[in-house]
């Protein structure tokens, strides 16, 4: 069953009351808000690739406030083990028994920090519980519940000692996007207010996270034409043609386009997707995703501007004002 008028007047309702929530603890970046929770609402993760000290902490903690869930931090350093994340099983001498004890990626909203200082397995480790939403400990599955988002963090400007995320990685993150620095009336008012050391503890919930989920499901019934589809097909094609390019959008990149594309359509109040959605969501969703052939990224291209070239080149459908 389709989404109907309603349900999405409903949805873009409480989707812009839930970045509103969030913006109180992390002002001016309800663009970034809105696309991290489009990820949650469409079950991906999320790739920030920030200098310290932007708000990737408040971000994650006020999400978490606002669906009424819990969040965790993760440091990632090159001594942290897979255990560390996914949790342990314990003899109890008392009992007799083991006895398995959650690692912090049981949470609501995990964010795990400057995930490129780990090493390769542990790295390994915390995308393999992103992509089963479980955790599996001597043959026994613990998921990890709805909703279950990972907010993982990049340092760009301090590579020494860090272990880069292969490419094939990479694609498991459903949008890679940045929060920066605010502007210079935001971070006057963000002074203002420096006396409350934690915004997202004051936050009220807007709702719960079984309505999260409930949200989910429902994003997943909104129309998307044939004609849509071709054109995320015909995109995720040119990109593996540009001369730009060593490496274009996988099938799992073009299913994802179209997982939060429902999400994004409903959030801005229609039940059918749109080829501006696309457009919209093109840079966050698939940027990463691209690997630049050696010499065209040594010339300056970048994977941004390889993507933008993409968008143009490929005609969109006309879109159904009457769209099902």
């Amino acid at each position: 069953m389709s989404m109907t008028p309603e349900q999405a007047t409903w949805y873009q309702g409480t989707f812009h009351r839930l970045v509103s929530n969030v913006d109180i603890a992390l002002q001016g970046k309800t663009d970034v808000v809105s696309l991290v929770l489009a990820a949650m609402l469409a079950e991906g993760h999320v790739l920030l690739e920030d200098a310290p000290g932007t708000g990737k902490t408040s971000l994650a903690k006020a999400l978490a406030a606002s669906v009424q869930g819990t969040s965790s931090r993760i440091q990632f350093t090159p001594d942290l083990l897979p255990s560390d994340v996914t949790g342990v099983t314990i003899y109890d001498q008392k009992t007799q028994t083991f006895n398995f004890h959650k690692g912090p990626v049981f949470a609501s909203i995990v964010l795990a920090d400057e995930i490129n200082r780990a090493s390769p397995k542990t790295q390994s480790a915390m995308l393999e519980v992103m992509e089963e939403s479980r955790v599996t400990i001597d043959g026994v599955a613990h998921e990890t519940g709805r909703p279950f988002l990972v907010i993982a963090t990049q340092n760009p400007v301090e590579q020494a000692g860090t272990y880069k995320l292969p490419e094939a990685q990479l694609d498991r993150f459903l949008i890679k996007t940045s929060i920066g620095y605010p502007d210079r009336e935001v971070t006057a008012r963000i002074l203002a207010g420096a006396a409350v050391r934690n915004p997202s503890a004051q936050l009220s919930a807007v709702i719960t996270t079984s309505a999260v989920a409930d949200m989910a499901d429902l994003a997943a019934t909104v129309h998307v034409e044939p004609a849509v589809l071709q054109y995320v097909a015909e995109l995720a094609e040119a990109s593996r043609h540009d001369p730009a390019i060593h490496l274009g959008v996988s099938v799992r990149g073009a299913l994802a386009m179209v997982r939060i594309a429902k999400v994004w359509a409903a959030a801005h109040g229609r039940h059918y997707v749109i080829p501006d959605d696309i457009k919209a969501l093109a840079a966050a969703v698939w940027t990463h995703r691209l690997l630049l052939d050696p010499e065209a990224e040594f010339s300056g291209t970048t994977a941004e501007t390889v993507m933008a070239r993409v968008v143009d080149s490929v005609a969109a459908p006309q879109a159904r004002a009457d769209a099902a």
